[in-house]
């Protein structure tokens, strides 16, 4: 084999090495996750675009949504639980945004050289504190894919990649947050708007309906 064939298929195989490791970009589509609460374990879906995404978790007979924009400027809660002919959504004032924002954690990272396969990701390990609880916790975060931060991960932005097991604070408590997986999957028709029939109550009542203050 002269040297200059040598070179070609050498360069062909770094190319093909090169694609195959490539970093899988997502604009929209749909994030599965597992959350482990202290009211138990559930599946939360996320669809997303650049610019806006909705959750959807099923908890008992009640359907949650929440609809929330890249910024977190706009969050509405979706409360559907067919058994009771419920309908409910409440939609956030800026000044409870805002308060939100204020009790937000600030995490601060520390990558390791630790790594695994998590669901088929490759992760690396990340130390984060917690500088106003003074907590810690270990996330794992890859590089394999690229997507649109969301109510889940939107503490991680500065992690070194995206996160896939991960501890993610949610109205003062700790969830514990595995991706299962990301598709290309489109939201449903609808997915980021309020359905009609739903009634538009405050947060403050939605709390008062699940016993919350």
């Amino acid at each position: 084999m002269n040297t200059k064939l040598k070179i070609a298929l050498g360069l062909a195989f770094t190319a093909l090495a090169f694609t195959a490791n490539a970093q899988k970009s997502y604009t929209s589509g749909t994030a599965t996750y597992t959350l482990k609460t202290g009211m138990g374990d559930t599946e939360s879906k996320i669809y997303f675009t650049a610019d806006s995404n909705v959750s959807v978790t099923q908890q008992g007979p009640a359907l949650i949504k929440i609809l929330t924009n890249a910024k977190a400027t706009y969050i509405a809660i979706l409360v559907d639980v067919p058994v009771a002919s419920i309908k409910k959504a409440a939609i956030l004032s800026p000044d409870e945004i805002e308060q939100g924002l204020a009790a937000a954690p600030k995490f601060t990272f520390t990558p390791s050289a630790e790594t695994k396969v998590i669901n088929g990701f490759n992760c690396k390990k990340v130390d984060v504190k917690d500088s106003k609880s003074g907590s810690s916790y270990v996330a794992w975060v890859t590089k394999d894919i690229s997507v649109p931060t969301n109510m889940l991960t939107r503490y991680f932005a500065e992690a070194g990649g995206v996160p896939v097991q991960f501890t993610t604070i949610q109205q003062g408590q700790a969830v514990d947050v595995t991706l299962k997986s990301v598709t290309d999957e489109k939201a449903p028709v609808g997915s980021f708007g309020i359905p009609a029939g739903f009634d538009k109550i405050s947060l403050d009542d939605l709390k008062a309906m699940s016993g919350g203050k």
